[in-house]
């Protein structure tokens, strides 16, 4: 039985690690595309036939370009590389700003746009886009994180759905906390007095402190759940991953719906007469 090609971006720690071991496992080949090949080399000497690494740097589209085009044939194509700035949008340097928006947000859209024209054709293909909760729900020191990972969905969701009637599935994954090296690899900004004891400087200080002891998320079961969803005929666009993805996220989307139901009357109170509105089917 021939297995499905697949492509994972960030695939040497973490998360895309976990996954890259579980695709490896049942068989399918793979391209791991990384910055550090050598990261990967336990994974090449135990699967030789089925791994190809490909050293990339998702930020530099000609690059994303290059690789994509040497592996059109990839069937599942997986936006996992990503990574945070953390701390008040005012600390954030022009570069923060620019790294978060090409790391999290324009690597995923320039990852997309070179495998599509190669799954249309084929009429089938699979895209799993790594968010976040913090795709959904914003913390204070994240700005530039949440714009991107936001942007990321809503850029996914659209895309879902201009594609679906060529037989491609679109997953966006919301995982929680991850017990990886994301914490450790948070990029702080220079803290300045004025957010040092406010909403931000306490977010700061907890995650420094706490974060590591709090992490509740299992990398190796995340990537089985991913991976059976990924074998799904009909999988949900989106999957909540984590104790505290589930929790954060009913707790967000409780209090978003009790915010607008209780503008229903303002809402209504400004429609003209007669007309509907742009509501697409």
């Amino acid at each position: 039985m021939s297995k499905s090609k697949w492509f994972i971006t960030g695939a040497s720690g973490g998360l895309g690690l976990a996954l890259s071991q579980k695709v490896l496992a049942a068989g399918h080949p793979l391209v791991a595309a990384v910055r550090r090949p050598e990261a990967m080399q336990q994974l090449a000497t135990q699967y030789p036939q089925l791994l190809q690494v490909e050293q990339v740097d998702v930020t530099d589209r000609q690059q994303v370009q290059a690789v994509a085009a040497r592996h059109q044939d990839a069937e599942v194509v997986v936006n996992n590389a990503g990574g945070a700035v953390i701390g008040a949008m005012e600390e954030l340097s022009e570069a923060d700003i620019q790294q978060q928006l090409t790391l999290n947000l324009l690597a995923p859209i320039q990852l997309t746009r070179a495998f599509l024209p190669s799954m249309r054709a084929r009429r089938s293909g699979t895209f799993i886009h790594i968010s976040s909760i913090g795709g959904r729900v914003a913390f204070a020191g994240g700005a530039l994180y949440h714009a991107a990972k936001f942007g990321l969905e809503g850029f996914a969701e659209s895309v879902s759905q201009e594609v679906a009637e060529f037989g491609i599935r679109t997953l966006i994954i919301e995982p929680g906390s991850i017990k990886s090296d994301f914490v450790a690899n948070i990029r702080w900004t220079e803290e300045t007095e004025a957010y040092r004891d406010a909403a931000v400087g306490q977010l700061r200080r907890w995650i420094q402190q706490h974060g590591d002891d709090n992490t509740s998320g299992d990398p190796q079961k995340m990537a089985d759940a991913i991976y059976r969803a990924s074998q799904l005929q009909a999988p949900p666009l989106r999957t909540a991953l984590g104790v505290d993805a589930f929790e954060v996220l009913q707790g967000g989307y409780g209090r978003a719906l009790e915010a607008l139901q209780a503008q229903r009357e303002i809402a209504q109170s400004v429609a003209l007469p007669g007309k509907s509105g742009f509501v697409p089917q």
